[in-house]
């Protein structure tokens, strides 16, 4: 019987270190010491926005879900022998890249809904006169939107860095097209966009803070009332920052934990 051993790489992978791991245990301290020294205001600073955490969490959790989801549809239809397809996706990824996030969002709260009453007047469909939105879920459909776009050219680099040859070899082994793409290609692929996919999502972590803009009460948004309520400027946004900061540096080491352990060997 042999012993199975690992490899040099694996090793290696197994007594790595991240050390910015210190990073953030140092931004923790900084908060605990902040609220050790100065309860009021930042323990009540905390107590405030807590609630604005976690829709800030649950907000991009579920919008980088269906990232995920409409992003590989769009990619793939940009990949298309479809010129259809082909078309639409990439006018698509074109005009949402094309127009601010905070532009998109605004119009999906205030102007959309417009729109819908507009048609439902138009053609008499009571359903659509009485539409009437929610604060969350347009901002769960701009986010998506937005960075769906971004997130398709991510997953289109990553199918076509792989080489055609394992197309062909997987069609050659009786496996249609839908078949070699997901048991061959995108698990591939995955393993080489996921550097930018964590880049995104780290991203659309902290652009979630303009959903304030559209009456989301997320971690900016009650933040900007506790300013307001309290006239402590410095106090308030330094607590935030700090806050979004241990989000950040969280997820930073999450996406480059499944890196190491999803990177290709050479």
């Amino acid at each position: 019987m042999t012993i199975s051993q690992k490899t040099p790489a694996q090793a290696k992978q197994g007594r790595y270190f991240d050390r910015w791991w210190f990073l953030l245990a140092a931004v923790i301290a900084l908060i605990l010491l902040l609220v050790l020294s100065k309860p009021d205001p930042f323990w009540r600073i905390i107590l405030y926005v807590k609630a604005g955490i976690w829709t800030t969490v649950s907000l991009t959790g579920i919008s980088f879900l269906l990232v995920l989801i409409v992003g590989l549809l769009v990619a793939l239809a940009r990949l298309a022998k479809s010129k259809v397809l082909v078309g639409i996706s990439t006018v698509y990824v074109e005009v949402i890249r094309g127009i601010p996030l905070m532009v998109q969002l605004i119009f999906w709260y205030f102007a959309f809904p417009s729109v819908v009453q507009g048609i439902g007047h138009s053609l008499n469909i009571q359903s659509f006169i009485d539409f009437k939105t929610d604060a969350i879920s347009m901002a769960i459909l701009g986010l998506t939107i937005c960075y769906s776009a971004y997130m398709s050219e991510v997953y289109r680099a990553g199918i076509q860095s792989i080489s055609k040859g394992q197309m062909e070899a997987a069609r050659s082994l009786g496996m249609n097209y839908f078949q070699a793409m997901r048991y061959v290609i995108l698990p591939q692929a995955i393993r080489v966009i996921m550097p930018p996919v964590g880049n995104e999502f780290i991203t659309l972590l902290k652009d979630s803070s303009l959903v304030s803009v559209v009456a989301v009460a997320d971690m900016t948004r009650r933040g900007r009332e506790f300013m307001a309520a309290n006239f402590i400027p410095i106090q308030t946004w330094l607590m935030i920052a700090l806050l979004y900061l241990v989000m950040t540096l969280l997820a930073g080491r999450l996406v480059a934990w499944m890196e190491r352990r999803f990177r290709m060997e050479k």
